[in-house]
């Protein structure tokens, strides 16, 4: 049975991982406190918060909030990234401070989203996707072209007949 102070840390973090859409899981052993800070600042800034607990709290706070992660990830001091918004900005920050030089020592494990557990690669794969505001730029590109194609065909008579008007009032202005 934990104690108070471990239950009230498994209850404070199954409420942060409710309100949550995506987890990371990282290892950051060897990384200086400065480097950390670091990057905890750059994942704050992408909407993000990263969380170093024990893994056996963790693990308990997954199991509480129904979330299912793989155990095998809970091995070595791991720091549990969790993501509040736009999820693929949370792991293109974890993705560019891991490339640093220098930063290598933060190794991304794994991640849990919408209760799928996804691989290292997979969650690189999700930092190259572009962010939330620029796919809803191009989907409304993408519906707004028809429309604008339409425009420019109905617009192509009157565009011709002013010319064609343009063109007469000039060589009656020369004559």
């Amino acid at each position: 049975m934990p104690t108070q102070a471990k239950r009230e840390t498994i209850d404070s973090l199954v409420g942060l991982l409710n309100k949550s859409n995506a987890v990371f899981i990282t290892e950051y052993r060897g990384l200086t406190v400065k480097k950390i800070s670091d990057c905890r600042k750059r994942i704050r800034e992408a909407g993000g918060a990263m969380k170093v607990c024990k893994n056996t709290l963790m693990r308990i706070a997954f199991t509480e909030a129904g979330i299912t992660h793989a155990p095998e990830f809970d091995s070595g001091p791991n720091g549990y990234v969790l993501s509040y918004g736009d999820v693929a900005s949370v792991a293109k920050a974890i993705r560019d401070f891991s490339k640093e030089k220098g930063n290598e020592a933060l190794i991304v494990k794994a991640a849990v989203l919408e209760g799928k557990i996804l691989s290292k690669e997979q969650v690189f794969a999700l930092a190259d996707l572009p962010s939330k505001e620029v796919l809803i730029a191009q989907v409304v590109g993408t519906i707004a072209a028809p429309l604008r194609g339409l425009v420019t065909v109905l617009s192509g008579p009157a565009r011709g007949l002013v010319t064609c008007l343009s063109q007469i009032k000039d060589k009656k202005e020369a004559a």
